[in-house]
């Protein structure tokens, strides 16, 4: 890449999970200087829910790649700065920017926020919209500021949330959504003619974060939350589960409930045939479609119960409301968490 001159125009993105992957597309189809790529390093993969590696679609090219799990690194920075970017993009990645970064380019940070801010700042902001029953969110595009999505928004779209649409298929259209504001907005940006808009502090709300145990399924409550629940920690997310016997079992996918479903005893199965695995709920009872072991393959959910050798009208385990109400991040974790479990 030529570096004679001024350079308008010079990008560098920072990103590693699924999000990240149209952001790069937009931009190499704006025809910007992508002067460079921050992503986490490979070994970071089977952690990571949602990870991309953004390596892959720039085989060949002359992008440098640099992979970090610290972009707030010292170092880092100084690597960064070195790149001369005008924005830096930063699509995907959990990590909070410091004042340190957000200083080197000129014409600032741009940032995306999976949710219509200030509703929804903070932690997993699609899969506690999900949690709790919203039919719309969002995506934001910002500028990056000290604190947690708190910088002036540039652009937002609106994102419907249908009755089988599960985590993954939200973060997709979000995903869409930010290479479309990327590509309106980013233009304007480095021109200097975006018109960024303050945030409304008194609308602010704010999701927490989550853990893989959070993901533990309170059958005592009603048969859409527990649908809700279920959709909402799908793949690539650690994913919702029970237990019987202490042994857990992963659930992967279910059905949005409809009456006359069955109803049934809070956790009691109800049915397990090739249709499914139908457990009772607070209120009726929901259709499971797919489960397994946890580690092991997605499979359909009655026949995997049956194979078990598990009969219909056994119990899920009960789930101590301690650990319901942390869950639903109403409530400290409970110590222990395992013995609150039964």
């Amino acid at each position: 890449m030529d570096d004679d001159g001024p350079s308008p125009g010079r990008v560098v993105l920072i990103g590693a999970v699924h999000e990240a992957l149209p952001a790069l597309q937009a931009l190499l189809a704006l025809g910007v200087r992508l002067t460079g790529v921050v992503t986490a390093p490979e070994a970071r993969s089977g952690t990571m829910s949602g990870y991309v590696d953004l390596a892959v679609p720039l085989v060949g090219s002359d992008v440098p790649i640099l992979r970090t799990g610290d972009v707030n690194d010292r170092a880092c920075v100084e690597h960064i700065a070195r790149m001369r970017p005008d924005v830096i993009v930063v699509v995907g990645w959990s990590q909070l920017v410091g004042a340190a970064l957000l200083a080197v380019p000129p014409r600032g940070c741009v940032g995306f926020h999976a949710s219509l801010l200030p509703h929804g700042r903070g932690r997993a902001p699609v899969n506690w919209a999900v949690i709790h029953g919203e039919h719309v969110t969002g995506n934001t595009m910002m500028l990056l500021a000290p604190g947690a999505d708190t910088g002036p928004v540039l652009a937002q779209r609106r994102i419907p949330i249908g009755p089988h649409d599960t985590c993954a298929d939200i973060y997709d259209a979000v995903g869409r959504a930010g290479a479309d504001m990327l590509a309106e907005q980013l233009p304007r940006l480095l021109a200097g003619s975006a018109r960024p808009a303050a945030q409304r502090e008194e609308l602010a709300t704010h999701w927490p974060r989550r853990t893989p145990d959070m993901g533990i399924i309170d059958w005592d409550r009603p048969a859409a939350a527990v649908h809700d629940w279920i959709r909402a920690q799908t793949a690539p997310y650690p994913g919702a589960f029970t237990h019987r016997a202490g042994r857990r079992v992963m659930v992967w996918r279910s059905v949005p409930p409809r009456p006359p479903d069955p109803i049934g005893p809070a956790g009691q199965v109800l049915c397990a045939d090739v249709g499914g695995l139908r457990v009772g709920t607070a209120n009726g009872s929901v259709l499971v479609t797919e489960a397994g072991d946890p580690g092991g393959p997605i499979e359909p959910a009655g026949l995997w119960y049956r194979r078990q050798g598990w009969a219909v009208g056994e119990t899920f385990d009960h789930v101590d409301p301690a650990v319901s109400a942390w869950a639903l991040g109403l409530a400290p974790r409970p110590a222990p968490l395992l013995g609150a479990v039964r």
